[in-house]
């Protein structure tokens, strides 16, 4: 999804380093479950964590996570599954929660048909962190003034509002990147569509829990 230099960035960005135990909601394709597994090195950990919201996705995300977890030198890497909302029930203290192009979906049908809005799981994420942990959100930008309307429709949501609803749960905003901004996304379109789909404007928070 990003070349060399723009992964290596977001990994600094997150602050992940050997030993970090970090937590990768929604993993996807496994990418930065692989990542993270080798910059925490055999003294760090990593969850790869698939909500059941989305555990039964035809692309079997589960045993795709299994699968990445059983390669060799992958022993730092844990599958869990569960609710959005009772991740801190599978899952240890950690140093860092990892959200990549996920959040706008705790505004959508179906990620709240099991109670977890963003407010729930902003909670769960304070719940699970050290002090001292940060929780980093990147996601597709909405057009200034969209809020949150723009998640189930375009799956984006307004740098701001994300903002707002982190600070309210008590983190503090400890970063922000523009290293993703694309001024040309014109943020009318779905992030799918092919004349925006991997080049949209994205924005990078870093919050701290204190």
């Amino acid at each position: 999804m990003y070349d060399q230099s723009k992964l290596s960035l977001l990994i600094q960005f997150a602050r992940v380093n050997a030993g970090s135990v970090v937590i990768d909601v929604y993993p996807g394709d496994g990418d930065w479950t692989h990542l993270f597994s080798d910059v925490v090195g055999p003294e760090g950990r990593v969850y790869s964590f698939v909500p059941t919201e989305v555990a039964h996705f035809k692309n079997d995300p589960v045993g795709r996570m299994r699968t990445l977890a059983k390669e060799p030198d992958r022993e730092n890497v844990e599958v869990v599954s569960a609710d959005l909302v009772a991740m801190p029930e599978v899952t240890q203290p950690a140093d860092v929660l990892w959200l990549h192009l996920f959040y706008h979906d705790l505004h959508t049908a179906l990620i709240q048909a099991k109670g977890a809005t963003a407010a729930h799981f902003n909670r769960a994420v304070y719940e699970r962190l050290k002090p001292g942990g940060l929780y980093v959100i990147v996601d597709h930008a909405a057009v200034v003034g969209a809020g949150t309307s723009d998640a189930p429709s375009l799956h984006r949501i307004e740098p701001t509002s994300v903002r707002e609803e982190v600070e309210a749960t008590g983190f503090v905003l400890d970063g922000e990147s523009t290293m993703l901004a694309n001024k040309d996304d014109p943020h009318s379109i779905k992030v799918f569509d092919p004349s925006i789909k991997g080049e949209t404007d994205r924005f990078a928070y870093r919050f701290v829990k204190p």
